[in-house]
């Protein structure tokens, strides 16, 4: 079966361990991901986003530049299994060529900075799909789940006092109105939007304005599991009436709301296909992807790295999910809305 992810954090972690004077690489690490643990499973694609936390950083921009020098480097020095990818017939040239490919994507936009020039930059280096925020209100919009401003370093280039007014209320305030014209530049370069992070309100502006379709590239259904994180029933049918695909989490709390008795919230892949059996219900199987979120997620998961996915194709196809459904899921949808859009 082949695969398509639409989100995993491996270049920010092996960023983050070598900041700590850790040996990291892509080719064969202990991490959830790498190239060995994907040719195993049959990947044909991985999204690799360049993660940016707004409280780590006050330079994010420089931080971009950072991961995207080793996101270079990795896919450079192993030629043999992989290459990146900008354009579906790149993906297609790779598979002729018995290669898997990446595609490079950004979580939170305010990596740009606010500027149309940044995004552009970024679009020139390769990115193809961008989240509005991560977990900090930005110059571009309000996320799902605002983390504390206390933890907040960088502040946009905006007053303490304006950047603190977007926590009031948050899933009321959606795009700023420097987002919306983020949208529209993203729209006519040819960067796929993603809402994953996005508030209930930001996303719905995203449903009234964009004129392509876009994606949550890793969000689950709040029907089943109440976070605000997760995308509530009425934006699932949105997105998916919009020509857009979701990418299902492995993340536990996004899962389930009950954790077991040590308090540990541990994602098994029947909840997997609980979230993906509700979606599919609601906008069809053709909106739904895989986005596990690894190397971004903790270590609790029976699908413990993306060299086990035979254990979601069997429970896919245990709760009645037919072949050629799971591949749908697996990596066809995926490879259509790549299709389409790249």
């Amino acid at each position: 079966m082949k695969i398509i992810d639409l989100h995993c954090d491996t270049i920010s972690r092996i960023y983050q361990q070598r900041k700590l004077q850790n040996d990291a690489n892509l080719r064969n690490n202990s991490f959830q991901v790498d190239l060995e643990k994907m040719r195993h499973a049959n990947y044909l694609l991985q999204n690799f986003a360049i993660f940016i936390d707004l409280g780590e950083t006050d330079a994010p921009y420089q931080a971009f530049q950072e991961q995207f020098a080793i996101f270079q480097e990795e896919l450079q020095k192993n030629t043999d299994l992989i290459s990146p990818v900008t354009s579906y017939s790149e993906i297609t040239a790779n598979e002729r060529q018995g290669k898997m490919s990446a595609l490079l994507t950004l979580e939170e936009g305010e990596a740009c900075c606010g500027s149309l020039e940044k995004l552009r930059e970024i679009y020139d280096l390769g990115v193809r799909m961008m989240t509005f925020t991560w977990n900090f209100p930005n110059s571009l919009g309000v996320p799902a789940e605002p983390a504390p401003f206390l933890q907040l370093k960088y502040h946009s280039g905006a007053s303490k006092r304006s950047a603190e007014s977007l926590y009031v209320c948050p899933q009321k305030k959606g795009l700023t109105f420097q987002g919306r014209e983020f949208l529209r530049e993203m729209e006519r370069l040819g960067i796929i939007a993603d809402v994953s992070h996005l508030s209930d309100q930001g996303i719905r502006e995203v449903c009234e304005i964009a004129a392509k379709p876009f994606c949550a590239s890793h969000s689950n259904a709040r029907s089943l599991c109440r976070r605000g994180r997760n995308l509530p029933d009425e934006l699932i049918r949105r997105i998916a009436g919009l020509g857009g695909i979701i990418g299902i989490n492995y993340y536990g709390p996004f899962l389930s709301d009950t954790p077991d008795k040590r308090q540990i919230y541990f994602s098994r892949v029947k909840d997997i296909a609980s979230h993906i059996r509700h979606i599919a219900g609601l906008g069809g199987i053709s909106c739904i992807g895989l986005g596990s979120d690894f190397d971004g997620i903790d270590s609790n998961l029976e699908l413990s790295d993306c060299s086990h996915m035979e254990l979601l194709e069997h429970e896919l196809k245990k709760c009645g999910f037919h072949e050629r459904e799971v591949e749908q899921i697996f990596y066809r949808n995926a490879l259509n809305f790549y299709r389409e859009l790249l």
